[in-house]
């Protein structure tokens, strides 16, 4: 997907003075680096300190280290899935090949690849991820765990290997700060986990080629930090990456300029991207959880080097650990909101570990789990390595005494009733910043779950580039839970990272006291010229969720969308859907009463144009059912005689 003229005008239209001057010298900048590119300065008797305290690794469970060496081994034999796409190249990998269009982007001053277009350059997310080298450092941790030297080999094998294809400023490696940050905090956790090993100096500190990787990484973050409408998490990416590379790799005339300057930017835009609730502002679960990641790897840093933070860091983490504790189902999954790109911060754990398991046991471990916290069962690899790290400091606040059901400033309501009943109502802000790049069109919609399973399931994301029609079928209104009016989404887009007009919503009401009946409602005005209004009730004895929507406005072509999860069958006759699923080997079911009023269809797995579908991660999708009503709206000026959706379950 390459970017028209038109795109470039509206993208500069959701940026202010300073951004667009500092983006201006951002370019004259990378001009200049295309002939001027100095050389690393000489460093004399560098050694590294940052290394785990003594037992930390006979900390770690069996369990969890079993996982860790099978997935290592599974590495070692060239295998590896990524967004839906297995390779068994990863023996000797080609750092610039897409394995899932076959193509490999161009050599050239970085700045010149054109990235967006996957007919020059093919599935960029497929290409980058695999330099992040994650992958990397489950081989490291494997080596730790076990002492296995076959794992470090490897490890220093594929450092070397990228480190020659990819020298500084040189091929589509080198454009974006995100990959450089996540993959400087790659190299600080590889150097850390092979310390026994006897090559760790001579790979990284003895090593003239790794001393010249680090220190451009570290000058390329320091000239291009993510600025304004785009300093969500890429800007903490960026700077956790700068910061723990700084601290770990304290190496070089600028280490300690740049460490002052990433930890200033750490903390402003931690405390910037986060509500005071704790919910990330992007209001996009899956980069709550990398923001949560980054956040406590840097922490690690700053206490292992002794470098003091601002408790403010601690304090937005410690926030953030308990929100996620208060929106999770009783199966520890958070809810499916906005974008998702499986990106992670740092990985140490093999397939099957529970990464908000994982983060609510270092969350634990680092401030204390407060009562009404779940209980978390699983085990994983990166808890005693973090814990032996952050070093315990009282954060002064005062936490939520009982499980918050309403965050009001990210609009997120979680209303629960027994059977393990679990609904997300959605009344908050569009997203986060002018361009809200990581929201979708999604407002006043509601996710439902039963024991952990998608009944009424948020579609996901599935894709960024290069699938455009897909994208924006898993971003608009129809793709999610809510309603629809004249065929238009409730927000404008303006590119698959951009909304040009956001609709604005308000939440109304909310009980959630703990009675026999939550309820909760709210409205947007995303819709010219007309309100939508939906009113959510759950009634506890009766196993009841019943949502109500109406229009204010004049009258207009209603579409009423409800999305299933993928594990649930669906029997729609008339109005009525009879819904079964299958859960740890027994039988459920729930009925689906909808609208009368309106003319009611089920679609599955349709493609022309999408509907029926559900992504689990990115780059994959699945068909599913969605039950889709038609008709007209009331007209009234108070939004009388609504549609009245009924959700039952039964056993």
């Amino acid at each position: 997907m390459t970017m028209s003229p038109s795109w470039y005008l509206r993208r500069l239209s959701r940026m202010g003075p300073r951004e667009v001057a500092g983006r201006v010298g951002d370019t004259v900048r990378r001009r200049r680096w295309r002939s001027v590119r100095p050389d690393c300065p000489s460093v004399t008797g560098a050694r590294f300190t940052a290394v785990l305290p003594a037992g930390t690794l006979a900390a770690v469970p069996p369990d969890a280290a079993k996982r860790l060496v099978a997935e290592a081994d599974r590495l070692m034999y060239g295998h590896v899935e990524y967004f839906g796409v297995v390779r068994d190249d990863l023996t000797d990998p080609d750092w610039w090949c897409d394995p899932r269009t076959g193509r490999r982007a161009p050599w050239g001053y970085a700045f010149d690849v054109p990235y967006r277009d996957e007919d020059a350059v093919g599935d960029i997310k497929q290409i980058w991820e695999l330099s992040r080298h994650q992958y990397l450092t489950v081989l490291a941790a494997a080596y730790a765990v076990t002492g296995n030297e076959r794992y470090a080999e490897r490890v220093a094998d594929h450092l070397r290997s990228w480190w020659t294809a990819n020298p500084p400023l040189r091929g589509v490696h080198w454009i974006s700060g995100i990959e450089l940050g996540i993959r400087l905090l790659s190299w600080v956790w590889i150097r850390r986990l092979l310390d026994d090993w006897p090559g760790a100096a001579g790979l990284f500190e003895d090593n003239p080629v790794a001393l010249n990787q680090i220190w451009h990484h570290q000058r390329w973050l320091a000239a291009f930090p993510s600025r304004g409408s785009s300093a969500n998490n890429h800007v903490i990416a960026e700077a956790a990456g700068q910061f723990a590379a700084s601290c770990a790799f304290a190496w070089f005339p600028a280490s300690g300029r740049w460490r002052a300057d990433a930890l200033r930017s750490l903390e402003r835009h931690l405390r910037g991207n986060t509500f005071a609730s704790g919910l990330n502002r992007e209001l996009a679960t899956e980069y709550h959880g990398l923001v949560l990641e980054l956040g406590l790897a840097a922490v690690a840093e700053a206490d292992a080097a002794g470098v003091p933070v601002p408790a403010s860091v601690r304090l937005v983490l410690l926030r953030m650990t308990d929100a996620l504790a208060a929106v999770v189902d009783d199966r520890l999954r958070p809810p499916r909101q906005g974008d998702a790109d499986d990106g992670h911060g740092l990985v140490v754990d093999g397939t099957g570990t529970d990464r908000w398991a994982s983060l609510l046991a270092t969350g634990d471990a680092v401030f204390g789990r407060l009562t009404w916290w779940p209980e978390v069962t699983d085990t994983d690899v990166r808890t005693p390595l973090l814990a032996a790290l952050i070093k315990p400091t009282g954060v002064s606040v005062t936490r939520p005494a009982v499980r918050p059901a309403h965050l009001a400033d990210a609009g997120m309501t979680i209303l629960r009733g027994p059977g393990g009943i679990w609904c997300r109502c959605d009344g908050g802000p569009h997203g986060f910043l002018s361009i809200a790049a990581h929201a979708h069109a999604d407002a006043l919609s509601v996710e439902v779950r039963h024991d952990g399973v998608d009944v009424l399931a948020d579609p996901g994301t599935f894709c960024y580039h290069g699938q455009p029609v897909w994208r924006q079928y898993f971003r608009s209104t129809l793709g999610h839970n809510t309603l629809q009016l004249d065929g238009t989404d409730q927000s404008v887009s303006g590119g698959p990272f951009l909304w040009t007009r956001q609709a604005r919503t308000r939440v109304l009401a909310v009980e959630t006291s703990g009675g026999g009946t939550a309820g909760w409602c709210a409205e947007h005005d995303g819709y010219q010229g007309s309100v939508h209004r939906r009113r959510v009730e759950l009634t506890a004895a009766s196993q009841e969720l019943r949502v109500v929507d109406e229009v204010r406005g004049p009258r207009r072509t209603v579409r009423l969308a409800f999305h299933l999860g993928p594990e649930i069958a669906a029997d729609l006759v008339g109005n009525r859907a009879v819904l079964t699923w299958i859960r740890d080997g027994e039988g459920r079911s729930a009925v689906l009463d909808l609208p009368a009023q309106l003319s009611w269809r089920a679609h599955r797995g349709e493609t022309d144009p999408p509907l029926g579908w559900y992504s689990a991660g990115f780059g994959r999708k699945e068909p599913t059912t969605t039950l889709v009503g038609t008709g007209t709206g009331t007209g009234s000026a108070d939004g009388a005689g609504g549609f009245t959706t009924v959700l039952r379950f039964g056993g």
